[in-house]
């Protein structure tokens, strides 16, 4: 009789560790789609930006090192690899797209060119996509992260290799400018 109670629970701690490590993979596999759908998005960015960068030339041909910082800072984008490094790219190349639409600013007829408010509001639908994909991932980084850091389920973490999730930080800067609200003055 003690043996096969001892079976038993040997029986039942194993089938509770096997479902432990299920939900693991479970998560990480949820992690790893939604950092994929995050690279989409990039993607879609990253093949948007030279033909802005072309668009922009046509009227503002001496203005050569912004266009040249925003297709640099685009190629670093591509080639970025995980989480954190993307995210340093994906920032530098939002503050070179940032200094091209205010240099936009300085020329009215390349305001109202259509193909360029065209691809400024692609730009932007990608942008709000973006946004989305990464509340979802840090979201899916976040439970995954508990999940392995969580008594016992640490253990079987460890042990199998399931390694932290970095999230898809905005960096410090880029944080600082957005919690910033932008300064209005009315001249006359």
């Amino acid at each position: 009789m003690t043996g096969l109670l001892i079976t038993g629970l040997i029986i039942i701690l194993a089938l509770w560790g096997v479902a432990l490590y299920n939900s693991l993979v479970t998560l990480r596999q949820r992690n790893r789609q939604a950092f994929a759908d995050i690279d989409v998005q990039l993607r879609q960015r990253h093949d948007l930006v030279p033909n802005l960068v072309e668009t922009v030339k046509g009227y503002a041909r001496h203005e050569r090192e912004t266009m040249d910082a925003v297709i640099q800072a685009r190629n670093a984008a591509v080639s970025a690899k995980g989480p954190t490094q993307q995210a340093d790219a994906e920032n530098a190349l939002s503050s070179a797209l940032g200094r091209l639409f205010a240099l936009a600013e300085a020329y009215p007829e390349l305001k109202a060119n259509q193909n360029f408010l065209e691809l400024q509001q692609q730009l932007d639908d990608i942008e709000n996509k973006l946004a989305a994909a990464r509340r979802f991932f840090n979201s899916a980084a976040a439970e995954y992260n508990a999940k392995r850091e969580s008594f016992p389920a640490a253990f079987i973490a460890n042990y199998f290799g399931f390694t932290a999730q970095d999230f898809f930080d905005l960096g410090e800067d880029r944080r600082t400018q957005l919690e910033t609200p932008p300064p209005v003055s009315f001249q006359p």
